[in-house]
């Protein structure tokens, strides 16, 4: 199927709504960034996606649909210029986008991330004009056409740990006449030959800070990161990097989630019952229930991140209902049970997990439910601490 032939009139048209319809609701508040928006053309990053559909397979599993011009031109075109994240690859496994198949669940690892979150991030990282950025994750490119917009393309570096995937996007930012430095590299490092940056900005997660991105800020220079880990929890950081290898800087409020580095992704742990049949035949009564950390509300969200940072090992499923916590690092276990009204703890092995789970959910209540906001990341001596006044200090994994 050939292009229409007013493509670029059609997307005009949607990318003028869709900027429109960020401005009135105060994304980006910038107006430089909203300029931005209204002159990337996202389709040209997105020449593929996938889009859920609208019932799952006979295994219960998600239905993700490929999207393409050629396939449905007006659900691709819309779907391009909708505040949406458009996943581009499943499991590490580039598209053949001329040929696409339906994806039967899976794990998403390269996205076009919603528009207002990608110039929140910009504008929250507090990028100027004159800063030199480093952007980890260039995914589809999308991202870093807008920062070669606002900023220029000579002060914009990104790197992508997937050569396909940079290859892609750098076609298309090229074609649109964008030229900053790419180089395929691990986030995990940042990249050293464009050092030292004024902005480090990350659109993937990290279980801890890596020291090499302290390394390659500028004194007072800033760090946007997400923080993840195996339960789940998300937390986002603006560091203020001081030039001795020490950072310090806030939480920032809102529920943002983004894929795990690779490196960082949480390990297979084999089947819970192998875990469950070595645990302690009784139990005690739990302290805490397990939807404290698992619903779907935003203190949920906030809470799987403070307890993370207590049992950074563990991993948590659920079969029937029964709760598991697993830890492949140091072989500890948990499984939680409804029992009588109440849930009934078991655990076994060098660490207690649910107890250091209900140690900090204890902490949390009688420090007054603090919200992400009120909490300071430190990161010096090789060690990154989480900090409150109403709370004891938690840790996060040696990076």
């Amino acid at each position: 199927m050939m292009m229409p032939a007013n493509l670029e009139t059609d997307a005009d048209r949607l990318r003028e709504a869709m900027t429109k319809a960020l401005a009135e609701d105060g994304v980006p508040a910038d107006p430089g960034w909203r300029a931005a928006v209204g002159r990337v053309p996202r389709h040209r990053f997105v020449p593929g996606f996938y889009l859920p559909a609208d019932e799952r397979d006979g295994q219960g599993l998600t239905v993700w649909e490929p999207v393409t011009a050629e396939s449905d031109y007006g659900r691709w075109l819309a779907a391009a210029y909708s505040d949406t994240t458009l996943i581009t690859q499943f499991d590490g496994d580039e598209p053949d986008w001329k040929n696409p198949q339906a994806r039967h669940g899976g794990a998403p690892t390269s996205s076009s991330t919603l528009p207002s979150l990608v110039v929140r991030m910009w504008a929250d990282a507090d990028v100027q004009e004159g800063h030199t950025v480093l952007e980890i994750g260039t995914g589809t490119g999308y991202s870093t056409a807008l920062a070669c917009e606002r900023l220029g393309s000579a002060d914009v570096t990104s790197i992508e740990v997937d050569p396909h995937r940079l290859e892609q996007a750098a076609s298309a930012l090229y074609g649109c006449g964008y030229t900053p430095t790419l180089a395929v590299a691990d986030g995990l490092y940042g990249y050293w030959p464009e050092a030292k940056f004024d902005r480090i900005v990350a659109a993937c997660s990290f279980r801890a800070v890596p020291p090499a991105l302290l390394a390659q800020a500028r004194p007072g220079g800033k760090i946007l990161l997400t923080l993840s880990g195996w339960l789940y929890g998300y937390a986002r950081v603006l560091l203020t990097v001081n030039g001795d290898g020490a950072a310090e800087g806030q939480l920032l409020g809102g529920t943002v989630s983004f894929m795990s580095a690779r490196t960082h992704a949480a390990p297979a742990f084999g089947n819970p019952a192998h875990w469950a049949a070595g645990l302690p035949e009784t139990g005690r009564a739990a302290r805490h229930c397990p939807e404290r950390i698992a619903a779907a509300t935003e203190e949920a969200f906030h809470l799987r991140f403070l307890a993370q940072c207590a049992a950074p090992g563990a991993q948590m499923t659920t079969v029937g209902e029964t709760v598991h916590l697993v830890d492949v690092v140091t072989g500890s276990a948990a499984t939680l049970t409804p029992h009588e009204g109440r849930w009934e703890v078991r655990e076994d092995g060098p660490v207690k997990l649910w107890e250091r789970v209900e140690a900090v959910l204890s902490a949390y209540d009688e420090g007054g439910r603090p919200g992400p906001e009120t909490f300071t990341l430190h990161v010096y001596d090789g060690g990154q601490y989480l900090r409150h006044p109403q709370m004891r200090g938690l840790s996060l994994p040696r990076p």
